[in-house]
């Protein structure tokens, strides 16, 4: 399942909602992030729907086309839980993936929640740190082996300075979000 379907649930989290709503709140949460389109969106609610993540709750009309409200079901609250406590893997490039799980864990579970999420994420990153030093200080290694490993290293060191000054401002990017 795409991040953008784990991020409509995150956003149908806080309850019901149309599918312009959607769009406007993803566009709105994840501002830095590449807007989503209206045809992305409802083909995604049609996937969720498909596969017993959301549920249409009914329809409405405001001067304008008929809108059908979505709700998340159990199984899609099941299904976003499961995504927000898997770690992601470090890739040697940077990846949205990441951002856009912290703010979802702001949206969703609150600060202690995504300090959690934040630390277990750094535990990962120092980890894939370390097996690349040990590609890159091997002698053995080939030299595109080496250059893959400083490209992913600085990679990895950018998102682990992010991750701590993020550590350091949880609560205020949590004041943020639900605002």
């Amino acid at each position: 399942m795409s991040t953008a379907a784990h991020v409509l649930l995150a956003l149908l989290a806080a309850g019901p909602m149309h599918g312009y709503d959607l769009k406007k709140a993803h566009d709105q949460r994840l501002p830095r992030a590449k807007p989503i389109a209206f045809g992305q969106v409802y083909g995604t609610l049609g996937r969720l729907e498909r596969d017993g993540l959301v549920e249409k709750r009914g329809q409405s009309r405001d001067g304008g086309p008929d809108r059908t409200e979505f709700a998340l079901t159990d199984a899609g609250r099941e299904k976003l839980r499961a995504w927000l406590e898997a770690v992601e893997t470090p890739a040697p490039y940077v990846s949205s993936t990441l951002l856009a799980k912290v703010v979802v864990a702001l949206l969703v579970d609150g600060v202690d929640q995504a300090r959690d999420y934040l630390t277990a994420q750094r535990q990962a990153h120092t980890a894939r740190l370390r097996e690349l030093t040990a590609v890159k200080t091997d002698p053995a290694s080939p030299p595109a082996d080496v250059i893959a490993a400083d490209y992913a290293i600085a990679h990895l060191d950018a998102d682990l300075r992010w991750l701590r000054t993020t550590l350091e401002r949880v609560a205020d990017l949590h004041r943020e979000v639900r605002s």
